[in-house]
């Protein structure tokens, strides 16, 4: 064979080998997914249908960049374990371009590192444990307030009421011990002394004793950092103990099952929330119309907040014209004070919420009343 020969042999399978080679590189990504991690079975609390809006009303009006969004759900059931599995799996799964999670502080924070390492930006709609955000992870957020905020705001309140002695009822776990220690701080920087603070009781009859020392010592009411249903059930075997209250606690109470486990004995809970159905913004009155029109029922607080969070990224992947994993981060930051309906957000260099979005509740006759301050 000829040296003419031997090149255009060459050249043919040259030219056979780029046509190969392009007919087997990975094609781009039609949709634009977002890792979505939450108790659904367990905890749902509306979040679920909250999400479906959003990525519905994204891709009614062109998607992102022009790419429909999808949402992979995954149950952590709030268990850590399985929460870190899945945030493995997800941080592996390279069309994954962001992750909306977790509910659980106490998951949210181990999880955090695997997110972080991977450069999967991670943005929870309800881990308000303080910790959270204070590991110096860039690509770390949340869209509601921290439990520093809903602590300072709750002790300014019953400050402002004039009490002066209080009992705190926690869990040790993240988000309860640290709820506890924020708001105990707070108060006493206002004159509210903490008469006695306690993580367990046996039964009704323990409470009954428990009672017994608190008026001995004189106190104006007790304060709950603890999730939901052990909010309640704690609410519920007081009222069978006979105390009165008034209970006082963080985001986690602001739930329908406050009344249903709860009973009579949660009459006057204040609760310290994000979402304010009230309000005469117009993100809210769309929200709430879209929402019940699509599900013909009231949206909770874990439903805006979800909603707004779907939002945000969308937004952020938007602004910064490309849904890379190391864009979402600075997408974010660079949303500004951006309006959604739980409030003005703006996520600051920590990934902390800077808005202003503590809301006060208070349970009157079964239903949730924002109060004016």
């Amino acid at each position: 064979m000829g040296k003419h020969m031997i090149f255009k042999s060459f050249m043919i399978s040259l030219f056979l080998l780029l046509v190969l080679a392009g007919c087997t590189r990975p094609a781009e990504p039609q949709d634009i997914v977002i890792g979505v991690v939450w108790p659904f079975k367990t905890n749902n609390n509306l979040f679920n249908e909250s999400i479906d809006l959003a990525v519905k009303e994204i891709n009614a009006g062109g998607g992102i960049n022009g790419k429909e969004l999808k949402l992979l759900k995954e149950d952590d059931g709030s268990e850590v374990v399985k929460g870190l599995s899945i945030a493995e799996s997800l941080a592996r799964n390279k069309s994954v371009r962001a992750v909306i999670g977790h509910r659980n502080s106490f998951i949210s924070i181990p999880a955090s590192a695997i997110y972080s390492q991977a450069g999967l930006t991670m943005l929870s709609p309800a881990s308000t444990a303080k910790e959270l955000t204070r590991n110096g992870y860039r690509n770390v957020f949340r869209n509601l307030p921290g439990d520093d905020k809903i602590a300072q705001r709750l002790a300014g309140h019953m400050a402002r009421l004039g009490v002066k002695q209080m009992v705190i009822y926690y869990t040790a776990d993240a988000y309860g011990t640290g709820l506890a220690n924020l708001f105990e701080d707070q108060a006493k920087l206002l004159g509210i002394t903490i008469v006695d603070r306690f993580n367990y009781y046996s039964n009704v009859e323990e409470l009954k004793r428990l009672y017994s020392r608190w008026q001995a010592f004189g106190f104006d009411g007790i304060f709950i950092a603890t999730a939901m249903p052990g909010a309640a059930n704690f609410i519920h075997d007081a009222g069978q103990a006979g105390i009165k209250g008034p209970f006082i606690g963080g985001n986690a109470l602001d739930s329908k099952e406050l009344i249903a486990i709860g009973g009579e004995a949660a009459e006057g809970t204040l609760v310290g929330s994000a979402f304010n159905p009230n309000s005469e913004r117009p993100e809210v009155k769309s929200f709430i119309t879209s929402f019940r029109q699509q599900y013909h029922l009231d949206p909770t607080a874990n439903a805006a907040l979800g909603y707004d969070a779907v939002k945000m990224l969308a937004a952020a992947m938007e602004k910064a014209g490309t849904e890379d994993r190391a864009s979402v981060a600075d997408g974010l930051r660079d949303l500004g004070r951006w309006r959604g309906v739980c409030g003005v957000h703006e996520l600051g260099e920590t990934g902390d919420d800077l808005g202003n979005l503590v809301i006060l509740k208070q349970l009157q006759n079964g239903k949730f009343v924002c109060l004016e301050e």
